[in-house]
């Protein structure tokens, strides 16, 4: 593998950010901007708002606009709105709202529950784009909107519009990524959305991830990348083996995202809040276990494992 002569759009580590709350469960926006950029000191290079990790369906619209200004006033580093949902005009709305806002980006994620066909998903996503000047990230999460964006879709989507610029591939299919990353235009970027997919999605010509143990692992996730656009294999397996527990950590049937996410995030002492019904708030099981998960990778880091 030769060393990466560019570096992505929006960098290689974006983190999927949480969203603080307060003790009331109201938005913390002061918290958010030191969240921001603590994040931004331990190794991330972009950051998306309000989306899956950001508990965005639970945030109304002007919740998202405030986050979105607070935090895009408060980093240098790119900043992406998620401003999609299940309704074409919402998205359009939101994302007129994410323009004026001053983000550098916005993500879209496919329309949920209503699960319409590829060509709808089409008509979606360049009516979408249609509204921006910004560049937009498709976000292509079947597992949770119940519908995936078909590769030769993606591929025409990406061909056909002049600002949708990368797909947040959490699909699980290495195969059909390496096949979009070939098939669509010269600087059409691939994001890894599984954090435990991210080498292997390198391998076959990822930009980076949009990641959520990046809250906490954000530094080591850049040293694998560097590793492997370096050349340097065995250390980039070395690294993404440190990982395995937080992937294993971060997201499960029983504690899914942003649970897990939330726990460790207080765990280092981030004033991030509980979780929004109807996630809610975290139990003991799950604080305890976000506190060993980050102390054993601190530790290992620090050792040099």
């Amino acid at each position: 593998m030769m060393p990466l002569t560019s570096q992505p759009r929006f960098g290689a580590v974006i983190t999927a950010m949480v969203t603080p709350f307060d003790d009331d469960g109201a938005i913390d926006l002061d918290s958010a901007a030191s969240l921001a950029r603590w994040l931004v000191n331990h190794g991330s290079d972009g950051l998306v708002l309000s989306g899956t990790t950001g508990e965005g369906p639970v945030l109304s619209d002007g919740e998202r606009i405030e986050l979105w200004r607070c935090v895009a006033g408060a980093v240098t580093v790119p900043v992406i709105a998620g401003t999609g949902t299940n309704d074409t005009r919402h998205s359009v709305k939101l994302t007129e709202e994410a323009t004026a806002a001053g983000v550098d980006g916005v993500l879209v994620v496919t329309p949920y529950y209503n699960r319409p066909s590829q060509a709808g998903l089409y008509e979606h996503f360049t009516s979408v784009a249609g509204s921006t000047d910004l560049p937009v990230v498709l976000y292509d999460i079947p597992v949770r909107t119940g519908r995936r964006i078909d590769t030769d879709n993606l591929v025409r989507i990406a061909r056909d519009s002049n600002n949708i610029v990368a797909v947040k591939d959490a699909t699980g299919d290495v195969a059909s990524a390496a096949r979009v990353i070939a098939d669509t235009p010269d600087g059409f970027e691939l994001y890894s959305g599984e954090d435990s997919l991210t080498l292997p999605l390198l391998a076959v010509g990822a930009a980076g991830v949009i990641s959520v143990a990046s809250h906490w692992a954000g530094q080591e996730f850049g040293d694998m990348i560097a590793s492997f656009w370096n050349g340097d294999n065995d250390a980039a397996r070395e690294q993404n083996a440190k990982l395995i527990p937080s992937y294993r950590f971060e997201s499960t049937e029983k504690f899914p995202n942003p649970l897990p996410v939330k726990a460790a995030c207080r765990a280092m002492g981030l004033g991030v809040g509980q979780c929004r019904p109807p996630m809610g708030a975290a139990p003991t099981e799950l604080v305890e276990e976000a506190r060993r998960v980050v102390e054993d990778l601190s530790d290992s880091t620090s050792r040099g494992e």
